[in-house]
């Protein structure tokens, strides 16, 4: 499938929606960019099932790209004041408006924000308090969420690269020895996790499925070269399965939580196949499969002495080493 910029999609599609619909030459100019590029965008919105149509003036003699008047009937626009909303999708709206902290300092967060300014404009009388109301009971966090602001273009191009099938070389720094390297990549899936933007991709050089931090990517450049979406990979399972973004090999875990922080444990699922034990002083045993060696550590090691790991040994030790290092740093006096 070709690609398209989101944002210049967007603002294709609203051109292309009015009654007298929109020359190229228009289209061009109000993206800003060729008018081969806008083809480009309208050869998306057909691949996307959209129809479009031209309409020829003798008049003015030129020719409009317009949806399709029996196309755009079906489809909109949507009588917003027709519709009745029920607390519980009031609510829903609002924790999905919350996952906009996600896309923080993009274009993305604001066009979330202008649809749900567009939607208590044309709601029934009375709405936009209770939306107003419902804003002030679902306090959305905001302080783990990274920013996204001059990521735009990056984001835009994974989403190209993505929806057309196509290889392409990314610039990334990466975290764990500060080094700027150099990857040629499939990008298969955006994800979010934690307040934090993700990408799967299969990593061509190495011959696997990794995750990259969209914030760290600082540049992509498309190949001329297209991929087979790997049948072997399933997104949600590999998501599922994993404790957090880093995906290793699976490990069996087992660790103990005291009984202050029993019940906390047992409120989340920590992997589809858990299991927790309940001993005799309140406290809990938790097994489960998972991936993410690091991640777990760091965990565990978050609980203190309300949490002990009890398999696998070498798991074990390693927190052991880092508990004993911990020590160390508090037996001295404080560093200025």
């Amino acid at each position: 499938m070709r690609g398209a910029n989101l944002v210049k999609l967007i603002k294709t599609i609203d051109l292309i929606s009015s009654h007298r619909g929109a020359t190229v030459e228009r289209i061009a100019e109000e993206l800003e960019v060729s008018r081969r590029t806008a083809y480009r965008q309208l050869g998306v919105i057909e691949e996307l099932g959209f129809l479009i149509e031209d309409i020829k003036d003798p008049i003015e003699n030129e020719t409009r790209k317009r949806l399709d008047r029996e196309f755009h009937q079906n489809i909109g626009p949507v009588n917003l004041p027709d519709i009745k909303f029920t607390a519980s999708e009031l609510i829903a709206l609002y924790l999905l408006k919350g996952e906009a902290k996600t896309y923080k300092g993009s274009g993305l967060a604001g066009n979330i924000e202008s649809a749900f300014t567009k939607l208590s404009m044309v709601a029934p009388t009375g709405l936009t308090n209770k939306l107003d109301k419902l804003r002030s009971i679902f306090l959305l966090d905001a302080k783990m969420a990274k920013n996204y602001a001059g990521k735009e273009e990056i984001i835009d191009q994974l989403t190209d690269t993505m929806l057309e099938n196509r290889t392409c070389y990314v610039s990334y720094h990466a975290f764990h020895d500060d080094t700027e390297k150099n990857f040629r990549i499939d990008p298969l899936h955006f994800f979010e996790h934690q307040g934090g933007l993700y990408i799967f991709i299969n990593a061509t050089s190495f011959g696997d499925i990794r995750v990259l931090a969209v914030e760290r990517i600082n540049s992509v450049e498309p190949s001329g070269e297209f991929f087979e979406y790997p049948e072997d990979f399933d997104p949600d399972e590999k998501l599922q399965n994993a404790f957090g973004v880093i995906y290793d090999d699976p490990v069996e875990v087992e660790i103990w939580f005291s009984a202050s922080q029993a019940r906390y444990i047992r409120e989340r699922t920590w992997a589809v196949n858990q299991e927790i034990m309940d001993q005799e002083d309140g406290s809990i045993i938790l097994k489960m499969a998972t991936s993410g060696w690091h991640e777990i550590k760091r965990w565990v090691l978050g609980y203190g002495a309300e949490a002990e790991v009890l398999g696998p040994v070498e798991l074990r030790k390693e927190i052991k080493s880092e508990a004993n290092r911990i020590v160390k740093c508090y037996q001295s006096a404080p560093t200025k």
